[in-house]
């Protein structure tokens, strides 16, 4: 079921079960029921806690699915130009089948977006979503908002990336490369386990 006390009830039986909540999804597919996805760190029996998630009234089912950590691994986001979004995709694409061949979950995911607010809320936003590793900003122009905005998801530990354009946006990144293909081949090396490539060795920062 949807509607207000839902997720106190769920959360008060996770609790009871000792359960620590790492993430939260709720599918609201219709007006009167939704889908709740829950990452959980469970000491006790997964079995239990499904049982008494069951007898809730609130609940039609309840069943164990592997996490999306596990399915999609982690996320490399690309904001920016239709075109140059376009090639930045394609050298991260190519380059994270290879790490997930090898054992990797990578996943790429990408928005043109035109417009500083625009470009500047959607840098912000990357920090609400789940899993992100790393940022690469594909554009010709880039500055003013945008460029308050790289500091603040940088400040809190997010990589980014940026193709060398005009602009103070790449001033204020992790790295900067020209060729967009190549953007997105350093993002992916940069997040997998499987790749020896690490910014901080590096002696340069634009490329």
């Amino acid at each position: 079921m949807s509607g207000p006390g839902v997720l106190h009830q769920l959360t008060g039986v996770i609790a009871r079960h000792q359960g620590d909540i790492r993430s939260i999804s709720i599918i609201e597919e219709h007006s009167a029921e939704a889908r709740i996805y829950l990452e959980l760190d469970l000491p006790g029996p997964t079995e239990l806690l499904l049982e008494d998630m069951e007898r809730l009234e609130v609940v039609r089912s309840a069943s164990p699915v592997q996490s999306l950590q596990k399915i999609y691994g982690k996320r490399i986001i690309i904001i920016g130009g239709g075109a140059q979004v376009g090639q930045v995709a394609l050298g991260a694409i190519s380059e994270a089948d290879r790490h997930n061949i090898r054992g990797e979950h990578i996943s790429v995911d990408t928005i043109p977006l035109v417009g500083e607010q625009t470009l500047a809320d959607a840098v912000r936003a990357v920090r609400r979503l789940p899993r992100v590793r790393a940022l690469v900003l594909a554009g010709a122009l880039m500055g003013g908002d945008i460029e308050t905005a790289v500091r603040e998801v940088r400040s809190e530990g997010m990589l980014v990336i940026s193709l060398n354009m005009a602009g103070s946006v790449p001033e204020a990144c992790d790295l900067v490369v020209t060729d967009p293909v190549q953007a997105g081949v350093m993002a992916v090396m940069a997040v997998a386990d499987t790749a020896k490539f690490t910014i901080e060795r590096l002696h340069r920062r634009v490329f």
